[in-house]
């Protein structure tokens, strides 16, 4: 079973730019309610993608270096990095098909 990896800000660029494989990062926070409903579909989709896509959470108020970097504004927000760019944004609260569409073209691609 897989599960998304919390990172800090000094492995960002280790585990999420110099991946292989294109990875979704989740902005969030403890506090969000929406990025706790999220939280469980973010989970599923780990084990489905298995071996394809890498997960990895960031916690926006541990890591505000970062958020800065890549414009969170709001939370949640999910980015999608392919090859060390960025492949797809989503903000908010979103349905696991459309995570599942932004994946499928980010590995597409």
């Amino acid at each position: 079973m897989s599960k998304p990896v919390e990172i800090e800000e000094t492995k960002f660029d280790e585990v999420v730019l110099k991946a292989k494989t294109p990875v979704l990062v989740d902005f969030w926070a403890p506090w969000c309610g929406p990025c706790r409903m999220v939280a469980p579909i973010v989970d599923e989709l780990a084990n489905e993608y298995d071996g394809k896509v890498s997960f990895v959470k960031v916690n926006v108020d541990d890591n505000p270096k970062t958020a800065s970097q890549y414009n969170v504004m709001s939370i949640p927000t999910l980015i999608i990095f392919k090859n060390g760019q960025r492949a797809s944004t989503i903000i908010g609260f979103c349905p696991k098909a459309e995570l599942k569409k932004n994946l499928d073209t980010a590995l597409s691609n």
